[in-house]
């Protein structure tokens, strides 16, 4: 069979951004209060901006901390492009009265050991359950899928939004996802494989940190204590 005869085998990348840290919360939860990020750390962005390819589509959720993010990459020296498309189904999960208690007084009345706020069928009340956070971003991951088929798609997002779409990719498997951490500012890259019978999905890099190889990161992390002298 020549390579013309043979099925095509089209690859969509998907480089997920999760926003970048939120100091205004007060302790806390957020889920979808539309609360500014904190976008100084300049290493970080630099850092970023190398590893995204060029010439993506890009897409935000409708919350401004993820436009505030995708901006500080571009400041950081990756070409702006000429529109990002706010696509309000990647919006985070959203939690109800939840929203505005105590993160950390609300998380220990939890059983020990959960990896969300609540169990995944749960809704928050007056607000979403995390399988409604998963439905919702599925969708619109296999729609944006199929718009941008073949194309590298960039989006500034969400802890829980990450989180879905790599329980999409592990087969549809939401718990799954969320056993996977997410930090901010890191880069998930998910690949959906696509061809004759064939819909799959890869796992290339999740919450990959690139500025922690950058020199001048580390020094300014650099835990204070004697120096030490290796052999």
């Amino acid at each position: 069979m020549s390579n013309a005869d043979k099925p095509k085998t089209v690859v969509t990348r998907w480089w997920w951004v999760r926003h970048a840290p939120v100091r205004s919360d007060g302790g806390n939860i957020y889920g979808q209060e539309d609360l500014d990020c904190d976008t100084s750390d300049t290493e970080v962005f630099d850092a970023v901006a190398k590893i995204l390819p060029r010439n993506a589509v890009w897409y935000s959720s409708n919350l401004k901390r993820t436009h505030q993010t995708a901006a500080a990459i571009w400041a950081a020296g990756f070409p702006k492009p000429a529109s990002m498309t706010q696509e309000s189904a990647f919006a985070e999960q959203h939690l109800g009265q939840w929203q505005g208690m105590n993160r950390a007084a609300f998380l220990a009345s939890q059983p020990p050991g959960r990896a969300w706020f609540a169990d995944v069928n749960e809704p928050a009340p007056g607000g979403e359950s995390f399988m409604d956070l998963y439905t919702r971003v599925c969708r619109a991951i296999v729609r944006i899928t199929a718009v941008e088929a073949g194309r590298d798609i960039i989006v500034a997002g969400h802890g829980g939004v990450i989180k879905s779409a790599i329980g999409l990719a592990l087969g549809g498997q939401p718990e799954r996802g969320l056993s996977f951490d997410t930090d901010n500012v890191s880069v998930t890259r998910l690949d959906h494989i696509a061809g004759p019978g064939l819909s799959t999905w890869r796992l290339p890099m999740v919450n990959q940190q690139p500025w922690i190889a950058d020199p001048r990161h580390a020094a300014m992390h650099q835990p204070a204590g004697p120096e030490v002298k290796l052999a």
